[in-house]
């Protein structure tokens, strides 16, 4: 009972008290709590069929680099989607560079430069008899 009188001299009127003498155990109590780890990237487990010969090549890869068939994978398809961009953002110049020209002369290298853009380098086969 001493106990419980001493609880009640520092409780507030009307708080109710629990059975271990804590006030209202369903009080918010604040703690000090880990800073939330940033999410990097979430990543994705994916099933892939791949050809034969693209996976002898993967499997290739990854022993002369010491990293696993997945790393591997993954490293390949980053530096391939890095690749298109790139390739996408060349595509950019070359058809602004092309609209912008004023000068023929210089509009049909421009042309030319655009063409090996969309086509690939070999796509204007060079004139030997100019």
């Amino acid at each position: 009972m001493v106990t419980l009188l001493r609880i009640a001299e520092w409780k507030r009127p009307g708080e109710m008290v629990h059975h271990s003498g804590a006030l209202h155990y369903n009080q918010v109590v604040q703690t000090r709590r880990k800073p939330t780890a940033r999410k990097t990237r979430a990543s994705v487990r994916q099933s892939v069929t791949i050809p034969v010969q693209l996976a002898r090549e993967v499997r290739r890869v990854a022993r002369e680099r010491n990293v696993t068939m997945s790393r591997a994978l993954v490293t390949l398809a980053e530096r391939g989607v890095e690749a298109e961009a790139a390739a996408r953002a060349r595509l950019k110049v070359a058809y602004e560079q092309f609209m912008a020209e004023e000068d023929p002369a210089k509009k049909n290298k421009v042309g030319e430069d655009l063409i090996r853009a969309v086509f690939g380098r070999a796509a204007i086969a060079e004139d030997q008899l100019r």
